[in-house]
């Protein structure tokens, strides 16, 4: 088939449809709902995706949806994605306020623009002519927040695992897909940058700490007391004094929050609990971090007398870029963007799911533009629709193109030289290793 005149059919259709992926990317915006409580948002897309007549199927992952484009036919299969979830932003001024869910993340963009390049397929003829495979994806919960309902939720085995790409791994859902692709909005600090195709990124370790000391009263016998509070607190600062040992070139991160600080403020908090989040990106210095926290806690937990449980939860690997993906990518930008306004690789310090996927396969994880403020922050808002949703749907689409036409020559050299990080046996003996429960005194 003709590439060019492929793509020319794509973008006449996206041209003429622009309205239905931007009402769509509104209506998923004004219902945020944060990780494995999906529901009306896997409603809204797998409706419309069976609207375009692609068997769908439901609750993948507890929540999401697959569509399957081309079902059946030989060649190699492409999965796009769209990350469901919002979360939670309660001082932003579009936010639920009954749960203060918020999509300052911007994943309505990311499964509008899913949606897009199906929508523009199907009705271009464009699928068609595909030699390969395409489903879509809507996946839940790649913000990995609210533990305790997901724990509610492993607990009644209505899931394996707080990730939902991962929770998707374990299910074997991508066992049949040769290659993954997806966009995230990003608020570039550099003027005049609209995209960076080649991204990479941090993965994390999720430690849940619970502080144990001995209650007494505060006021009248605080001697016969262990403060765990005073262990948090300790185990705070030590993990402050680890950051001069942490190589800028390895983009470590350590963050944590108190969710239970006490039981009453008369008397010596006997329990304590805090979560933490390790991030680095690459697997040698997040294992060198963890290493370190762990030397914190036990710290603080020493100095007062008292002891500390850690219970370790699998977060996300670092997003390892296929640097073939990336540059198809980057030459369909070229359809829309200028060289110079494009990064020609960026270090990404968040961290997603998607690095998960990354390690197994070939993935796309490339960076658009069209917001302004910080991600996760009440600042965040869309300011051009045309760079947020129009753009990437016909970038992504021209990309699957390339990757699938002429006998899908373009798919299979990025399979044949995509060298994978770990096996998925390996993958899944990595998540039983790192999940566990341990005292440290």
């Amino acid at each position: 088939m003709n590439r060019e005149a492929c793509k020319r059919r794509l973008e006449e259709v996206i041209d003429a449809r622009r309205q239905v992926y931007l009402d769509l990317g509104e209506k998923i915006y004004k219902n945020p709902e944060t990780g494995y409580r999906e529901k009306e948002t896997t409603k809204t897309l797998a409706d419309a995706l069976e609207g375009l007549g692609l068997r769908t199927e439901r609750e993948i992952a507890y929540t999401g949806c697959r569509a399957h484009g081309n079902e059946g036919k030989k060649g190699p299969k492409v999965a796009v994605l769209g990350e469901l979830d919002a979360l939670l932003c309660p001082s932003h001024p579009d936010c639920r306020r009954e749960t203060g869910a918020m999509h300052a993340c911007g994943h309505n963009i990311q499964t509008t623009v899913m949606y897009g390049v199906a929508d523009a397929l199907v009705h271009s003829g464009v699928l068609d002519d595909l030699d390969g495979a395409v489903d879509f994806m809507a996946v839940p919960a790649e913000e990995v927040i609210e533990l305790d309902y997901r724990k509610t939720l492993k607990d009644a085995g209505k899931i394996r695992y707080y990730s939902g790409k991962t929770e998707l791994i374990a299910k074997g859902a991508f066992d049949d897909v040769d290659i993954c692709m997806m966009v995230h909005n990003f608020p570039f600090d550099q003027p005049g940058i609209k995209m960076a195709p080649y991204t990479s990124s941090n993965g994390f370790v999720e430690k849940h700490t619970i502080f144990m000391g001995k209650q007494s009263h505060a006021g009248q016998a605080p001697w016969d007391g262990i403060n765990a509070l005073n262990m948090a607190s300790l185990a705070i600062s030590a993990m402050h004094y680890q950051r001069e040992t942490f190589k800028d070139s390895d983009t470590v991160r350590v963050h944590q929050i108190i969710t239970k600080g006490g039981d009453v403020v008369n008397s010596v908090p006997a329990r304590v609990e805090m979560e933490t989040t390790i991030r680095a990106n690459n697997m040698a210095a997040l294992m060198d971090a963890n290493r370190k926290v762990n030397r914190s806690i036990r710290a603080g937990a020493v100095a007062l007398g008292g002891k500390a449980q850690v219970i370790d939860s699998p977060g996300q690997l670092p997003i390892v870029p296929d640097r073939n993906l990336a540059e198809l990518f980057r030459e369909n930008a070229l359809h829309f963007y200028k060289e110079e306004e494009m990064l020609p690789r960026m270090q990404w310090t968040a961290s997603s799911d998607m690095g998960d996927v990354s390690s197994l396969m070939p993935a796309l994880h490339g960076l658009t533009g069209g917001i302004a403020g910080g991600l996760h922050t009440a600042d965040y808002r869309i300011v051009d629709v045309e760079d947020a949703y129009l753009i990437p749907i016909k970038v992504m689409a021209f990309t699957l193109v390339d990757l699938l036409a002429d006998g899908a020559g373009q798919a299979k050299k990025v399979i044949r030289e995509f060298k994978p990080v770990m096996t998925k046996e390996e993958y899944l003996q990595y998540l039983r290793d790192i999940e566990k429960t341990y005292i440290l005194e």
